[in-house]
């Protein structure tokens, strides 16, 4: 026997069949594979986290815009409500700054509504209603800032106030929102105040937030008259208020008055 056939007789009993072949490519490809499949996997995974934080700024985004007012509508005639505005015309908050205001925004459903459509319901509600044709009087204070948004919603206001003799509007600048919320003041009130208070420096916030509005213009005409008012001594403005006052606003006042009190 010659060395060429001595090694092939000596490497036969080793040699892999076709079928064992076969086997171990396969198993190596899905090995391979599996491999591949998962280091892409895992360099997806900062994709995703990437997306995700992207998701999350534009939906924080998003909120924080829709909710972020650009405007106060602050409405005054015995209840004091005060609408926060957004961007896109919504109302986003209504506050209310005395029991009255409390009663009324409770029987509103303007959340979430255009400002018009808000002001539209407070006009029609059978309460303010009441009052307009008693010669209540109504002011609408719009305040932000001086720009072309604020003067759209003034503009949109005065529209929808127009067929109202008794409600007057105003536009007043972003600053005296915060001063009038301080006091505890709506920013109608607040204005009332300031220009009551020239007349008669012992008028107090609280004072002005228990009256309804056409209460307030009568006492500053009698003191622009020259006459005497009894506000300027509390006691008395309180008596006087609680005894005669409360007949203002047909049930939407700011606690009881007297006379409920003895009845009660």
């Amino acid at each position: 026997m010659n060395m060429n056939n001595t090694f092939k007789e000596l490497f036969r009993p080793i040699r892999a069949d076709e079928k064992l072949k076969s086997q171990t490519k396969a198993y190596l490809t899905e090995k391979t594979r599996g491999y591949t499949k998962a280091k892409t996997k895992n360099h997806k995974y900062p994709l995703y986290a990437a997306i995700c934080v992207c998701f999350f700024f534009i939906l924080f985004g998003g909120y924080w815009i829709y909710f972020t007012p650009i405007a106060q509508i602050s409405i005054d005639i015995n209840p004091s409500i005060e609408m926060s505005i957004n961007r896109f015309d919504q109302v986003i908050f209504v506050n209310d700054f005395n029991e009255d205001g409390q009663k009324l925004s409770k029987a509103l459903d303007i959340k979430y509504k255009n400002y018009t459509d808000a002001i539209e319901q407070i006009l029609h509600h059978d309460t303010i209603t009441a009052l307009l044709s008693d010669n209540e009087i109504m002011t609408i204070t719009v305040s932000g800032p001086d720009g072309q948004q604020s003067s759209k919603i003034f503009s949109g206001v005065e529209a929808c106030a127009a067929e109202q003799s008794n409600a007057h509007c105003y536009f007043v600048s972003s600053e005296e929102v915060s001063k009038a919320h301080e006091m505890g003041l709506s920013c109608g009130k607040y204005r009332a105040f300031l220009e009551f208070q020239l007349l008669d420096p012992n008028i107090t916030p609280e004072m002005i937030q228990k009256m309804t509005m056409k209460e307030i213009r009568e006492r500053m005409d009698r003191l622009s008259a020259g006459e005497k008012d009894d506000i300027s001594s509390h006691a008395d403005w309180e008596s006087e208020h609680h005894g005669h006052g409360g007949g203002h606003g047909r049930g939407w006042r700011n606690g009881k008055t007297e006379q409920q009190d003895n009845e009660g």
